[in-house]
Order: structure tokens, then C-alpha cells, then sequence
């Protein structure tokens, strides 16, 4: 396997499509159906799928009732351009899930949040942070007990 499709039931496909092209700093395109579109890397990779419920009766995408959306999942991202990525996240949502901090596993800045849909969305640096400087006062090291990623 080279490449794998993560695909997530929606609400609202042009919704959700613009939502996360915003996350990514990605300029605004529509999604190549009003039932499904994929949210593209630069380089044509795929990053996202999004689907809209109960469209071509896939079994576990019939409906966002027969479970929460996101149970079992988490979105996680790497990205290149992470305080941006944080500024444009502040302008999609008023509250984080967890605010920026330094994963104490991987060593690279994240934060969470919630997607339209109420999928759990995580961002991460790409890279780790000059290891001379010190946290700003929005930067912390959080310990979870029992994480792993």
C-alpha cells in the first residue's frame, strides 16, 4: 500500500470542503460533487475525503446517528506552516479542544479541534521547535497519561 483515502461522513460537503481548505491555507475551489470531494495537497496527494451521509449506501457512512461522528477516529494532520495553520483555526472556531502545547511524544507544537461535523481534528508541526527557545505563554508541555502517537 502506498497511499491510504481517510473519508469521513459530512453533513455538508461544500461546507465541510471550504471549512478545511481554510484550516490548510488552501485557496477556495468547489468539491468535485455536492456528495463527495477530496481535499488536495499541493503535490495532488490526498488528504482528506469527505462524503456526505447515506449518499451510495456505504455501510458505515449511512447516517451520523447510528453513531457519533468521529468515535474511534482521530484527524491527524503535519503541517509545514503550523503558526499559521494556528491563526487561520482561531479564525474557524471559538474554543480549541486542546490549545497549542508540545506533544511530549513527538516533540512538535499541536493543538485540537472540532470540525463542523464534531470530528476531532489535530494539527502538528512538521517539525520540532528550535530547541533555544522558550515556550510563549500560549505554549506548554502537556503529559497524557498513557498517549501514544
Amino acid at each position: 500500500m502506498k497511499r491510504t483515502w481517510t473519508i469521513i461522513g459530512v453533513r455538508d460537503v461544500p461546507g465541510s470542503f471550504k471549512w478545511y481548505q481554510s484550516l490548510f491555507g488552501q485557496p477556495e475551489t468547489p468539491p468535485g460533487h455536492d456528495y463527495f470531494g477530496q481535499i488536495l495537497d499541493t503535490d495532488g496527494t490526498v488528504l482528506l475525503c469527505l462524503h456526505q451521509w447515506g449518499t451510495h449506501e456505504h455501510p458505515s457512512l449511512m447516517s451520523p446517528d447510528e453513531a457519533s461522528p468521529g468515535n474511534g477516529i482521530l484527524l491527524f494532520f503535519r503541517v509545514d506552516d503550523f503558526d499559521m495553520a494556528l491563526k487561520r483555526a482561531r479564525g474557524l472556531v471559538t474554543q480549541f479542544e486542546e490549545e497549542p502545547h508540545v506533544n511530549p511524544n513527538t516533540q512538535t507544537r499541536e493543538f485540537s479541534l472540532r470540525d463542523p461535523d464534531g470530528y476531532y481534528v489535530t494539527i502538528s508541526a512538521s517539525s520540532q521547535p528550535n530547541q533555544s527557545l522558550q515556550p510563549t505563554a500560549g505554549l506548554c508541555t502537556k503529559k497524557v497519561e498513557g498517549e501514544r502517537r
